[in-house]
């Protein structure tokens, strides 16, 4: 087993000696370790030259045909550095901690997309791009994203606020509060979270305190069944109005491109509840 770790170190440093003194900013081989990362990588231009991804990583399609190297909480280390990558798109919030200090150690650079507002995915995507051979695909989708996202500011910043609440999981009764993700998106579209007041970033509640705080809108999950559950408490206005909806858990819970997807479809349920 060390001796395939030496021979697959000596292996990647003989390679990437020879692509950096070629192409110093150009990667050749990627792996990225989150769905999302993956996503941003196709976006930066950097889409033919990654080698590994991680579970889940199913978008764009093309993704599907990568061979996985990880999971939330693993990295297959000796296969990473088997494939020899000369850039690791990474984010700090992983559960990998130990094995990208080891990958660090090995020498491979390593790109920490961590986003936490709408702005930082065009700023990543820009930086991304500097290391592909055409920067100017990543440069012109991180533009389309900018200049969407400004549009919505405009046309959102005086609207009234909907009073709304996020449900993340039915048991238990879960939720996030301001400024976590996905709220920057909600907000662009005058989303107000019913929840701005708790210190926790995703706090446990229960139906009572959602009753007393009385939401205009009511977003589940997808696969959750709590739409007939709401329906015992029409005292609550969502309930009422029936603007109790499901968003694409792709589109809210990645931050990427398709952000603007999610923002879309918030703002048409948003504007559903000021049209009433």
């Amino acid at each position: 087993m060390l001796r395939k770790q030496l021979l697959a170190i000596t292996l990647w440093l003989a390679a990437t000696t020879q692509v950096m003194a070629a192409h110093p900013h150009v990667a050749q081989r990627v792996i990225t370790l989150s769905p999302h990362a993956t996503e941003l990588a196709f976006s930066a231009g950097l889409g033919d030259k990654i080698v590994g991804v991680s579970q889940a990583s199913d978008y764009p399609p093309e993704a599907g045909n990568i061979e996985q190297i990880a999971s939330y909480q693993n990295i297959k280390l000796e296969r990473v550095l088997t494939l020899q990558p000369d850039l690791v798109i990474a984010w700090h919030s992983n559960a990998n901690a130990k094995e990208l200090d080891k990958i660090k150690q090995f020498g491979i650079p390593i790109y920490y997309s961590d986003i936490e507002t709408l702005s930082d995915i065009p700023k990543n995507i820009r930086q991304l791009s500097q290391w592909a051979a055409d920067p100017t695909i990543g440069q012109h989708n991180a533009a389309v994203f900018e200049a969407t996202l400004e549009y919505l500011h405009r046309k959102y910043q005086h609207r009234s606020k909907v009073r709304y609440f996020y449900q993340l999981s039915d048991q238990p009764l879960m939720s996030f509060s301001p400024p976590h993700w996905p709220n920057d998106i909600l907000s662009v579209c005058g989303g107000q979270n019913i929840l701005s007041q708790q210190a926790v970033a995703y706090p446990q509640v229960n139906q009572e305190q959602i009753i007393a705080l009385k939401p205009d809108v009511i977003f589940i999950p997808e696969d959750s069944l709590s739409h007939s559950i709401w329906q015992k408490w029409p005292q609550i206005p969502a309930v009422k109005h029936q603007f109790i909806w499901s968003l694409n858990p792709d589109w809210i819970s990645r931050p990427t491109m398709r952000s603007l997807k999610a923002l879309e479809q918030v703002c048409h349920y948003l504007d559903k509840v000021r049209s009433l």
